[in-house]
């Protein structure tokens, strides 16, 4: 199948309906899941019915609107394979915010075409803030414009991450990164839901954002996003790897050789 920039477009306004419906389910659950409606996949990986029933949603819809594309998402409730076209979903980002009734959970949701990211959408459930974006149309969020923060000093930074929660190899690299960091930027946030991150960054409330031990559903919407509003994505390393590498770093141009020089050092 092959795929115009009008047809991308579409697209993306299309799947950003579905993603809002699957987000007022979402809504409505929060504070009804009882602790026996919750797993454990894994150390301080937490899931529930919400999680896959949002994901259920999420393939149904994006579905009807490409039914050849295929899937890779973070509950597996459908099957999961390689193709020209296919869907990068994280139902529920931020399960355990969630499942804590704390601020800041969300809908990913990204389409890849040819191996290449194509579009991105991340809905915070809560606030209903909607970002998006499609390659070549620039980021939005909720119909107006967005950017990344230009212009600035690493002093006058807001800088973004998320600390390690089941892979502690790299803990003393990050503890010492994050000393650098405390004493060169205006300040770190860290909220648990590293898509949010990156649509913060698209939008210019976050100058750069930096975590490792993530998956490609956790950042796959939020890559398009900071891409299409002007900000620079590498791994660690400085390469490209940011996708399944595991690692990412985020920012606004002003700032990310510089951020990259101190994860380097660190890393």
């Amino acid at each position: 199948m092959q795929i115009d920039s009008t047809d991308i477009e579409q697209i993306c306004k299309s799947a950003c309906e579905v993603v809002k419906i699957a987000g007022t389910f979402i809504l409505a659950q929060a504070g009804r899941v009882t602790p026996e409606q919750i797993e454990t996949k894994d150390h301080n990986s937490l899931v529930s019915y919400v999680d896959k029933e949002s994901e259920k949603i999420l393939v149904k819809g994006l579905s009807e609107i490409l039914p050849r594309a295929t899937y890779l998402t973070e509950e597996g409730t459908v099957a999961q394979a390689e193709s020209a076209l296919r869907w990068i979903i994280d139902p529920l980002d931020g399960t355990t915010n969630f499942l804590y009734q704390l601020p800041c959970y969300n809908i990913s949701v990204a389409l890849e075409y040819e191996g290449k990211l194509c579009i991105g959408i991340v809905l915070d459930v809560q606030t209903k803030e909607l970002f998006y974006a499609w390659t070549g149309g620039g980021a939005h969020l909720n119909d107006k414009p967005i950017q990344v923060r230009n212009n600035i000093q690493l002093a006058d930074a807001m800088v973004s991450t998320g600390f390690p929660y089941y892979d502690f190899r790299l803990m003393d690299n990050y503890l010492s990164t994050l000393r650098v960091l405390m004493q060169k930027t205006r300040g770190i946030r860290r909220v648990g839901a590293a898509a949010i991150d990156l649509a913060y960054v698209a939008a210019g409330r976050y100058d750069t954002f930096f975590e490792h031990s993530l998956q490609p559903y956790d950042v796959a919407a939020g890559i398009v996003l900071v891409q299409e509003a002007g900000g620079k994505i590498n791994d660690f390393r400085g390469s490209e790897d940011y996708l399944f590498g595991k690692q990412i770093v985020a920012s606004s141009p002003a700032i990310h050789h510089e951020m990259l020089d101190i994860l380097l050092a660190h890393f």
